[in-house]
């Protein structure tokens, strides 16, 4: 198999996830052992530690004025955490669900909410929401319905959302409403015929950039759905994708695997021709 991911740093994760350009560093989650982890300079030494929550951690975004603040999707729900490890519960939504729940991916959008989804450990189908966070700190479930929700991803404006249910092989786009972040009627974007859509990304020309988990590939979608690129790695589960700037940095899992191979759960990268902007942040009112 060609590869054209390279990996970098020299740990493997059990599930790496979130993976985000923030303040010219690129950060990402190793969801069972929550931990938040920040990328260093030299490409062949250790991810650094920047905090633990003692939860599952799926993803987190920065708090705007707030350095080394950031809104997380943790545990069974939505919290801040502060430089000095502090934790501030917004809402804690799956608690006392039916199925044993913990929250997955989620990102800011480009008007400061969180968005964040839940799925059950057992991957129930139906289980699982998607929730936003509004400026207030107000912790709305804005979809029902779900498996296993990654994403989402944005438009720089803001009014479209794409969101993948994983299991089901889809991504779905959904009309946003800037001043209130209701959503309208999704329309089907991408449907999968191998392998799961994970985490997802929008590059500056509105192209979407998906890693398909079981496939050891990351597709590139036009905004009218049609696949420009497709890139392997060596490693059989990718799981997040950002752009920091030019550079497509890309983790995934060793988690699940009978039989890891070498580069399984590392992180990964290569330059496109495309670059992505930073990601957006959590803006408290």
């Amino acid at each position: 198999m060609a590869t054209d991911l390279m990996p970098r740093y020299a740990d493997r994760l059990e599930l790496g996830e979130g993976v985000r350009s923030v303040d010219g560093r690129v950060f990402l989650v190793d969801i069972p052992t929550g931990r938040l982890l920040a990328a260093p300079a030299d490409p062949a030494a250790p991810l650094e530690t920047v905090l633990r929550t003692g939860v599952p951690l799926g993803a987190v975004a920065p708090v705007a004025g707030r350095p080394g603040s950031w809104i997380a999707a943790a545990g069974t729900g939505i919290c801040l955490l502060g430089p000095d490890g502090g934790t501030r519960w917004l809402a804690r939504p799956e608690d006392d669900a039916p199925e044993r729940m913990r929250m997955n991916d989620g990102s800011a959008d480009p008007h400061g909410r969180f968005w964040a989804g839940s799925m059950a450990y057992d991957a129930v189908a139906g289980a699982s929401s998607l929730y936003r966070v509004d400026r207030d700190g107000t912790v709305t479930r804005a979809v029902t319905g779900l498996t296993v929700p990654n994403g989402p991803a944005f438009s720089a404006d803001g009014t479209l959302m794409y969101l993948a249910d994983s299991v089901k092989g889809v991504v779905r786009r959904y009309p946003v409403d800037p001043a209130s972040g209701e959503l309208g009627t999704p329309q089907l974007f991408v449907t999968f015929s191998e392998g799961l859509p994970d985490g997802m990304t929008v590059d500056d020309e509105g192209a979407l950039w998906v890693a398909v988990w079981g496939t050891g590939t990351v597709h590139r979608y036009r905004p009218d759905g049609v696949r420009s690129h497709l890139l392997r790695l060596p490693a059989a589960q990718p799981a997040g994708v950002c752009l920091h700037g030019d550079t497509l940095h890309v983790t995934s899992a060793r988690g699940g695997l009978a039989d890891p191979g070498p580069y399984d759960g590392a992180v990964f990268t290569a330059r496109v021709e495309v670059p992505g902007p930073p990601a957006a942040a959590y803006r408290p009112l």
